[in-house]
């Protein structure tokens, strides 16, 4: 047990005081440019007081990056991102757990190990795949000889193509898959009371039925914390946005960023550019104020 001291506690505030200020000095300076006019926002050092340029900073932003679809797009993104992962993570922890199959560990652990691969490590497969989503396909077809087979006997040659690039689905897909997610929602489920399980296959439940009414409503606060860690991912996300929107009329608001950075040599606004950041965070910020409840009750809450 940590007995607690006027100086232990003196010393916990100051060390969380710190980190607060280093947390959020970076927004603050953010705040304070995207004040400022473009002789302020330039002087050495910038002036930390705030100043009278906010909202013709934010007009001009929202208008130069087109926010507005690129905020729909990054919205659209993000919660089907999230919806995804919620919904593929708990299907594949609920396989894992409840059904007993040969090899089921071994496919519990090399979905932990993915872990260990970031996006970063595997984005040249994944473009090739969302490029044209049905070439392994091909592939298996040219391999057996079935694409000569055909050609021979048709005169005609399959090529399958499925491109995703410049979609949502192409956005989405290939992000909705989740470790953190299985993990979360397996071991939650290993302490659900396994009474829990042999009383609903009494009363008649199959295993979707138990899936969808019971275990589904007990880790509601599981879901939405995934979920909300899920959702600011994926709405931050930048180099997968970035290449799979080839179309300069489709992308997400975070890659729009780069249309409000100052050129090698443009104008240097970056009062405007700081104003199109605070747009484009404002909406994860929200999604954190709102389920901040719900986010931290499923992290810690231990009433299972």
């Amino acid at each position: 047990m940590v007995e607690r001291t006027p100086i232990f506690d003196a010393v916990c505030y100051a060390l969380l005081t710190l980190g607060a200020i280093v947390a959020l000095l970076p927004f603050a300076v953010v705040l304070i440019a995207a004040t400022q006019d473009l002789h302020a926002v330039n002087q050495v050092p910038m002036p930390l007081v705030p100043g009278g340029s906010l909202f013709g900073n934010l007009a001009e932003a929202w208008e130069r990056a087109h926010l507005g679809p690129r905020l729909l797009t990054s919205f659209v993104f993000a919660s089907a991102v999230a919806a995804g992962k919620v919904v593929f993570a708990g299907m594949a922890a609920f396989a894992i757990v409840y059904f007993r199959f040969p090899g089921r560990m071994l496919i519990f652990w090399a979905i932990f190990a993915t872990l260990m691969l970031p996006l970063e490590v595997r984005i040249v497969p994944t473009y090739a795949v969302a490029a044209n989503a049905l070439q392994p396909f091909q592939a298996i077809l040219d391999a057996t000889g079935t694409t000569w087979a055909i050609e021979r006997l048709s005169g005609l040659r399959v090529a399958l193509h499925w491109g995703l690039l410049n979609s949502y689905l192409g956005l989405v897909l290939p992000l909705v898959a989740t470790a953190t997610g299985t993990f979360l929602y397996r071991q939650f489920f290993l302490t659900v009371p396994d009474e829990i399980a042999e009383a609903a296959r009494m009363d008649g439940a199959g295993p979707i039925r138990f899936f969808c009414e019971i275990l589904m409503p007990l880790s509601r606060s599981n879901m939405v914390a995934l979920a909300t860690i899920m959702f600011v991912a994926a709405w931050n996300q930048y180099l997968w946005p970035l290449l799979i929107s080839t179309d300069p009329n489709f992308g997400t608001a975070t890659t729009q960023l780069k249309a409000l950075i100052p050129g090698e040599f443009g104008l240097p606004d970056w009062n405007v550019a700081m104003a199109g950041t605070l747009i484009i965070m404002a909406p994860p910020l929200v999604v954190m104020i709102l389920m901040q409840r719900w986010f931290v009750r499923g992290l810690v809450a231990t009433e299972k």
